[in-house]
């Protein structure tokens, strides 16, 4: 049983980079400081502030986390680096939030990053055993396997399986592709946001069915962070109160032997999500009929299928008829709307940043920020990040009043945060001045630095 939480832990900051394709033009560097720099913006907090930092990412070598890190400040602190397949950026959230609520840090910033190469993923190391072999073995001896990707093919069998369990069909796995298109339109970070047809994401390439080219997520590069804080950093600032949100539940779950019953469902890691998302729950004190915005990991549009179940958004076997009735979108009978921010589908999936801008965009939506898409009457918002091998994060976030999300204009977003915009409808960058408010003030070296502030302002 986990410890009991010690003390509230709050999201105080968010930041991401517009997510991008791998082109190799963009550095880690520069993502990771673009992001972090403007998670400090947003916390107005300045990196002396800071306790201890965790960097995560899953392609490159080791200590990537202190070359982002030291742009901000040399300090001294400790600085973790964490790769956890795709829910490496959620698993940062999780350690940055157990550090806090068990006294060891008063303010921790999470940043994720990855530079990611074109295609689709590929294992490196072939000199020793591949971490999910044993679940590739049982993939093998149930479904065979065939030329598609091969992650494609573990969560479209999930797909298949879940056709035949329950009688979903293939319009409605393209139904979940089709509105993820539609919501990224409003995301000024995605990396596409171009709508389509229903007929369009059908008719798209076949990957492995039921997955269609327009129903997969793209390779990307990009970066997101956070700012985490105590109590008592927070009451130290009594003006950032309006802006903290909750993080009220949290977990981090690992497969169960449910993982090798030979289920094309089980194998895509539903019993993990389905212990996670149940855990995090009650220690949120709220029901999943509760939760009206929620970011759940597309990396396929099988997946989301089968992850609705598994958060308890619609019982076993019934989340296709949730999608045909119109209810996971905008709209006159919508129970909750999955991934306001287009989803890794159309959003895109930096594997390391992922997590950590779920986040992002669950917050704007808490704080009321994200007026072109928000959800009337949210008072509970869930995230729910899964990586194969396995590990999964479902972290629940609430107003630490309990009140409702309402629409803050825009321009008084921009005098709220001092920036003259708002970063949940406008993907801006930074200023010199404003890079200069947050390094730090007492250990700070342009040695360390280089010429990454200029390259990121060059983007802009």
């Amino acid at each position: 049983m986990a410890p009991t939480q010690k003390q509230p832990v709050y999201v105080l900051g968010v930041g991401m980079t517009k997510f991008i394709k791998p082109r190799g033009k963009v550095d880690y560097p520069e993502l990771g400081f673009e992001a972090g720099v403007k998670a400090m913006l947003d916390a107005q907090i300045n990196y002396d502030d800071v306790d201890q930092g965790v960097a995560c990412y899953c392609y490159g070598d080791s200590t990537c986390g202190q070359r982002v890190f030291y742009q901000f400040g040399m300090t001294g602190i400790p600085v973790y680096n964490v790769n956890n397949n795709c829910s490496t950026g959620s698993t940062g959230l999780y350690m940055g939030r157990n550090m806090i609520a068990h006294g060891a840090s008063d303010c921790v910033l999470v940043v994720g990053f990855e530079k990611m190469f074109p295609g689709s993923l590929q294992t490196f190391f072939q000199d020793r055993a591949n971490p999910t072999s044993t679940t590739n073995l049982v993939m093998k001896e149930t479904r065979g396997i065939t030329k598609a990707p091969g992650a494609a093919q573990l969560f479209g069998n999930a797909g298949r399986e879940h056709m035949e369990k329950y009688g979903s069909k293939l319009e409605d796995f393209a139904e979940i592709g089709r509105i993820n298109h539609a919501h990224s339109k409003n995301n000024p970070y995605s990396q596409f946001q171009d709508e389509y047809t229903l007929d369009q994401v059908l008719k798209s390439t076949m990957i492995h069915e039921p997955l269609t080219k327009l129903q997969c997520c793209p390779t990307s590069d990009g970066g997101a962070a956070a700012v985490l804080v105590s109590q008592s950093f927070l009451d130290a600032r009594p003006h950032l109160k309006k802006q903290a949100i909750l993080i009220a539940g949290q977990c981090l779950a690992t497969d169960t032997p449910q993982l090798f019953n030979r289920s094309a469902i089980e194998l895509v890691g539903f019993s993990m999500s389905e212990l996670a998302a149940r855990t995090a729950l009650a220690e949120a004190k709220t029901d999943p009929k509760d939760v009206r915005v929620c970011e759940v990991h597309d990396c396929f549009s099988a997946n989301e299928m089968v992850t609705i179940e598994a958060l308890g958004l619609a019982a076993k076997g019934k989340a296709h008829e949730l999608i045909r009735k119109g209810g996971i979108t905008y709209g006159p009978n919508s129970q909750v709307v999955i991934n306001p921010s287009g989803g890794l589908i159309s959003k895109g999936h930096p594997l390391g940043a992922t997590g950590l801008a779920q986040c992002a965009e669950l917050v704007w939506h808490m704080r009321g920020w994200a007026n072109n898409r928000s959800v009337k009457d949210t008072k509970v918002a869930l995230q729910h990040n899964l990586g194969l091998g396995g590990a999964v994060v479902v972290t629940v976030y609430k107003r630490a009043d309990g009140s409702a999300a309402t629409d803050v204009s825009s321009e008084e977003v921009g005098k709220i945060n001092g920036l003259g915009y708002n970063p949940a409808v406008v993907a801006k960058g930074f200023t010199k001045e404003q890079v200069d408010r947050v390094r730090s003030k007492k250990a700070r070296s342009e040695w360390a630095l280089q010429d990454t502030e200029q390259k990121v302002e060059a983007r802009f």
